[in-house]
């Protein structure tokens, strides 16, 4: 990830554009400097950084720097929000570790300057931000391959055991390795070195957390690396760019505290080598976890592979909900009433809003296309499959009912039935009708049907439920006045249940289903 960050951030630099990075801990601040200084020390590139180890008068120095644009890249903490932070020409927004940062730190930095592009990079993405990307809204990229000779992390959850840690921590050290035991809790965290000192004699142990001097947590973390220390305890500050490939064994207190996402962070700092690498989970006995701590670890225990993050993200969207994909609430709603319905509602809710209060800014929009049903049905008694007989592997039929599902226009449905003619042979009856489903749904939205009966040789077109009066004053519905006008023995309008529904009579395919919508589409008003 930190790769892809160094070449989108020298390009941009190469376009004559500044560079904000974004990470969440001073220690990854300090990190990404020295990484980008080492990668951009031979071009013409002045990389800068702020973070709270630096004194008011070098913070005062770099900002001047920044505002005139003689700084490139500017790394930082939640410092870069800051009002003072002023860019001359910021291109590009990276954000590192973007689980860590809340909604308005995020929104706050793209108010800087318009037309900012933005680079978000994690292993587990915010429930929100894997909702926008599943929804099309943003673009997303996975990187699966790992590095060679990297081999998965060994994941065991059990109760806190004094012989089980000195047995773990004992074993790295007889194979020449590290150990990292996280404490999330400053109070008791010498205490627990002391522990860990008491139970392996030999070992040398070292402290860090958030709340130490700036210069000290560097000294020590510095020392850690060069394995001078054999245990580092530590606070959960270590799960952002800490990158030991000596460290191999993690003891994580607690683990049920945590979320999924800090747990697999965490235990991505083991495991960066081709040694392998063990992740100890202490929880307290299972009977006294809630429902969702239980869930958490039995997803980090199951998806301990390579390239899991994606799969815990997945789980953590699945166990937490979606969040208020237009306001600040990172996760929640989902859950409660399912994917398929959140998103209904959702779409309903823009819909109604660009009618009524924002009808003024998209007044330029045709009206028919508010009403537009996503989620428009088609109920039958007719047979629309992919027969057994013609395609007999199950696997491979799913896969063509979701490829259908896809298809968006005339010449993708065209390239899909001579495919399956080349593949399978003549299509059957059954399958052609099939295929004509998809041209009677795009026919029916574009008239702004929201559903479509067609069963015992009838078929009752369904107009938008409730008041939608713009649509009634729309084309679209002149259109169908107009066709009913002239074709008054095809089909009636009738009102049921406040629902206005078209109805035709002997109509016993969806061919024939397909030929009437068709008159109504090239009917025009006079």
């Amino acid at each position: 990830k930190t790769e892809i960050a160094i070449r989108a951030a020298f390009k941009a630099v190469a376009d004559s554009k500044q560079v904000a990075i974004l990470v969440p801990t001073t220690i990854l601040s300090l990190q990404h400097f020295r990484s980008f200084n080492e990668r951009l020390k031979e071009f013409p590139c002045k990389v800068d950084y702020l973070n709270r180890f630096k004194s008011t008068k070098k913070v005062k120095e770099t900002l001047e720097r920044l505002a005139k644009g003689e700084i490139d890249i500017l790394i930082g903490t939640h410092k870069l929000a800051g009002k003072s932070v002023k860019f001359k020409d910021l291109g590009l927004l990276i954000v590192d570790e973007e689980q860590k940062f809340g909604v308005g730190v995020k929104d706050k930095l793209k108010t800087m300057k318009e037309n900012v592009d933005s680079l978000t990079l994690t292993a587990t993405p915010i429930p929100r931000t894997l909702q926008f990307s599943l929804m099309g809204a943003r673009d997303l990229s996975v990187i699966n391959t790992p590095p060679p000779n990297r081999q998965p992390i060994d994941t065991v959850i059990q109760v806190f055991n004094e012989e089980s840690i000195r047995d773990a921590i004992s074993y790295e050290m007889q194979r020449g390795g590290q150990a990292y035991f996280v404490n999330n809790r400053v109070q008791n965290i010498k205490e627990v070195a002391g522990m860990i000192q008491r139970l392996v004699p030999d070992a040398k142990v070292a402290i860090i957390h958030g709340q130490m001097e700036g210069q000290k947590m560097e000294a020590t973390l510095m020392d850690y690396v060069n394995g001078l220390y054999d245990v580092l305890v530590a606070t959960s500050i270590i799960e952002s760019g800490i990158d030991v490939p000596n460290a191999n064994t993690m003891i994580i207190n607690n683990a049920n505290n945590f979320g999924l996402s800090d747990l697999h962070q965490m235990r991505g700092r083991i495991g960066r080598s081709n040694k392998k690498a063990f992740c100890y989970m202490i929880t307290p006995p299972r009977h006294m976890l809630s429902d969702d701590a239980t869930k958490r670890l039995n997803a980090i225990e199951q998806h301990s592979e390579l390239g899991s993050g994606f799969s815990i993200a997945m789980k953590d969207l699945d166990i937490r909900g979606a969040g208020d994909l237009l306001g600040a609430n990172q996760s929640g709603y989902i859950n409660d009433i399912g994917f398929a319905t959140y998103q209904k509602i959702l779409n309903e809710t823009i819909n109604e809003l660009k009618n009524n209060e924002f009808k003024e800014l998209f007044k330029d929009e045709k009206n028919d296309k508010f009403y537009q049903v996503e989620d428009f049905q088609i109920e039958t008694d007719l047979e629309l499959l992919i027969p057994d007989t013609y395609v007999n592997n199950i696997a491979e039929r799913l896969s063509l009912y979701q490829d259908l599902e896809q298809i968006k226009t005339p010449k993708e449905l065209n390239k899909y039935a001579s495919s399956l003619k080349d593949r399978f042979g003549d299509v059957p009856k059954q399958t052609r009708e099939l295929l004509k489903t998809i041209e009677l749904k795009w026919l029916a939205k574009a008239i702004g049907l929201h559903k479509i009966v067609l069963k015992q040789e009838k078929m009752i077109c369904y107009f938008p439920p409730g008041n939608q009066s713009v649509y009634f004053e729309s084309e679209s519905f002149t259109n169908v006045l107009m066709y009913i006008q002239t074709n008054p023995k095809n089909c009636k309008l009738s009102e049921r249940n406040g629902k206005l529904r078209l109805i035709y009579s002997s109509i016993n395919s969806i061919e024939e289903a397909l030929e009437n919508i068709q008159k109504i589409k090239i009917a025009k008003p006079s």
